[in-house]
């Protein structure tokens, strides 16, 4: 079925600038798009990652989860770029005020 060539639901893109990883997503991330989400930042070796999540409509525990892991994976190099749906999420979630969350 063509849907008229709307935006699509989900989406994840990494681009390398030398050490830095720069990992756009857009749209919904959910308990069938997290892992892909996830999987995406860390395809590629980094020092530093930049998660921009300014594109994202829909985030859920799946998606906070995986936010978690990859904070984990890169302790004092991650930097979030949260949308305003995720900001509220996260802050309902008691992790607004994580050094790797940059309000925009």
């Amino acid at each position: 079925m063509d849907q008229g060539g709307a935006p699509p639901v989900f989406s994840a893109s990494a681009e390398t600038d030398g050490d830095h990883l720069n990992v756009v997503v857009t749209g919904e991330v959910d308990m069938s798009t997290a892992d892909t989400m996830l999987q995406t930042a860390l395809r590629e070796p980094a020092a530093r990652v930049t998660l921009d999540l300014r594109a994202v409509t829909f985030f859920d525990s799946a998606a906070i989860h995986a936010v978690v892991r990859l904070a984990g994976h890169y302790p004092d190099a991650l930097t979030v770029l949260p949308s305003r749906q995720v900001s509220r999420v996260l802050e309902i979630a008691g992790l607004g005020e994580q050094r790797w969350l940059h309000a925009t």
